[in-house]
């Protein structure tokens, strides 16, 4: 089974902008995740959103859990703070090299309702896993990444190699072909997003793909596989987002680059 979704190839899913999304966007991308009111309200407003709906989108996302308030400070929730790592993880994904062996997780416990079946799904796919049929989940054992406790109290992990060849496994449980064009009609969309809020719209599309990336070995992934790509122009983009709030400490005029 399937359950990476993706996009299709010629198109771009872009979310409009809003406040919260800015703030919480600005903050997933700092170490430590926290900025004084002041400097949040300057770094938001390149993207056209006005300090008074900045200031009332801090007070509701502190209301709501989202943020953390310390007298002029607002650091990410302990809740958010998860949410950072897997982005984190997504953009730089620990990986060791592939010895043929696939990772097996298969729930074992029973009597669970929907709403708990439905999260445990959520958190396999988050692990980068596929399901191959109900209740047995599958990847090559690439990731350097524990088991979290939650699922090793309801599955049980196992080390196994198919007699299926591994690309033809890997091909079935991914939308491989989908996810890479989507990622690469990402790639083509970045050069022509030039306006701070296009820009932060289209790399927010590259962090959601990258979520869904399995993250297989190469050896398993179709040619011109745009992962890496992706990645660096990320990486680029939160370099470029950290010298125009350099450029804001210093006074200088921040933009230019992107509309030029």
């Amino acid at each position: 089974m399937r359950n990476n979704a993706s996009l299709p190839a010629d198109e771009v899913e872009l979310r409009p902008l809003s406040a919260r999304s800015v703030v919480l966007s600005l903050l997933l991308g700092l170490h430590p995740p926290e900025l004084p009111v002041k400097e949040l309200v300057r770094s938001v407003e390149p993207f056209g959103i006005a300090g008074s709906t900045v200031r009332a989108a801090l007070s509701r996302m502190v209301a709501a859990g989202d943020l953390r308030r310390t007298d002029t400070v607002h650091r990410l929730s302990d809740r958010l703070l998860e949410r950072q790592r897997r982005q984190d993880d997504a953009v730089h994904p620990g990986t060791g090299p592939w010895d043929g062996d696939w990772e097996m997780v298969v729930v074992t416990a029973t009597g669970r309702g929907p709403a708990e079946r439905a999260e445990l799904r959520t958190e396999l796919t988050r692990l980068r896993l596929a399901e191959l049929r109900e209740g047995v989940w599958l990847r090559p054992a690439n990731l350097l990444r524990p088991l979290p406790d939650d699922v090793g109290q309801v599955a049980q992990r196992y080390m196994a190699r198919p007699d299926s060849p591994a690309a033809e496994l890997a091909a079935d449980l991914w939308p491989l072909d989908a996810w890479a064009g989507t990622g690469r009609a990402l790639l083509a969309h970045v050069p022509r997003a030039r306006r701070p809020s296009d820009r932060f719209t289209t790399f927010a599309a590259v962090v959601r793909h990258l979520l869904a990336d399995p993250v297989l070995p190469p050896g398993l992934l179709p040619s011109d596989w745009p992962g890496d790509r992706l990645r660096a122009a990320y990486a680029d983009y939160r370099r470029e987002l950290a010298e125009d709030a350099s450029a804001r400490d210093a006074g200088e005029p921040v933009g230019e680059r992107a509309q030029a």
